[in-house]
């Protein structure tokens, strides 16, 4: 990669400066300006981040050189708009895939992939459910599975959005299954277990993530829980021994997931390993999004967050407001 390429990342850009870098075009919308002059309206990211962006002038030289999910140089000026830093665009190009390094432009995870995989084949090793294990099996001995499943973001933004973000999802799941069991002695955790690992199957294939995260076209018309449904029932027919009412509880687990109605569950958990998967993955999911948007939201002093739209409030900074307490005090 030329060095002159070479990215200011997103969590680095301060306001009031004046950047040159290169970004991975995430959104691109062309609209009107009040005069009726075109501008566009883009959200670019890298590994870091992702950031809104604006070209108000020139835009007719360039607008259709470059679409979403290709790479773009940029010469901008850094602002913050309603607390949040925004680019002013003065000059845009489209560069090659061949000039950057590709690592830079999608978040991962930062736990280790080859020990969270490990800890998932012991944990289908110990199942004692013969039929749910070797169902466990043929699923994630398929490389190709197997290997999409490693790589996966358990969502396009609102947890665990960066590669690995799926595997790490689950295996967290796994150990607070392991926890919360011990309150619990009547679940069965084989079943529950198995709710954990193939709950978000689906998101191989709803989710594209060879660049930036967006839905693929069956992601959009069906969702991840037909899609794993879909791949549950092609590894069922080669275990022809499995029990109908085992499949059963298999496949609530999968549609109940969400919980709710208004959260695209098809049913509410209706046994206690549903409910206890439910409660998990919301607790696990907003967990996750509180910590993301408290570490990437810009160093400030401010208490608060700003707004998040999936939780539906603002964030406490707890040590920000302790500290201005004690300060006043």
């Amino acid at each position: 990669m030329d060095d002159s390429l070479k990215p200011c990342f997103v969590e680095q850009l301060v306001p009031d400066s004046t950047i040159t870098s290169v970004f991975l075009v995430v959104r691109k919308d062309l609209r009107l300006k009040k005069d009726g002059e075109p501008y566009l309206s883009l959200t670019l990211g890298d590994r870091t981040g992702q950031i809104d962006a604006n070209m108000w002038d020139g835009v007719a030289a360039v607008q259709t050189s470059f679409e979403r999910d290709d790479f773009v140089r940029v010469k901008a000026q850094v602002s913050l708009y309603r607390d949040k830093p925004q680019l002013k665009i003065d000059r845009l190009r489209r560069v090659e895939e061949a000039e950057v390094a590709l690592g830079d432009y999608l978040p991962v995870t930062p736990a280790n992939v080859e020990a969270m995989w490990q800890e998932l084949q012991e944990r289908i090793a110990a199942m004692a459910n013969p039929h749910l294990q070797a169902l466990l099996r043929s699923i994630f001995d398929d490389p190709e599975i197997a290997e999409r499943y490693r790589r996966a973001p358990a969502a396009k933004l609102l947890h665990h959005a960066y590669l690995g973000g799926l595997l790490e999802h689950v295996t967290s799941l796994c150990r607070l299954a392991e926890l919360v069991r011990r309150n619990y002695p009547f679940v069965d955790g084989d079943l529950l277990l198995a709710g954990i690992l193939l709950h978000d199957l689906g998101k191989i294939e709803e989710l594209s993530y060879r660049r930036s995260f967006s839905y693929t076209t069956p992601g959009q018309l069906l969702g991840h829980m037909v899609l794993v449904l879909e791949i549950l029932h092609r590894k069922l027919a080669a275990l022809p021994k499995f029990p109908r009412p085992l499949q059963t509880l298999v496949e609530h687990l999968i549609i109940s997931h969400h919980g709710r109605y208004e959260f695209g569950s098809p049913k509410l958990p209706m046994f206690p390993e549903a409910l206890l998967l439910h409660q998990l993955d919301d607790m696990d999911s907003k967990m996750q999004a509180m910590r993301t948007q408290l570490e990437q939201e810009p160093p400030t002093e401010a208490e608060w967050t700003s707004y998040n739209r999936s939780l539906e409030r603002p964030l406490l900074r707890v040590g920000q407001w302790t500290r201005s307490e004690a300060a006043g005090q």
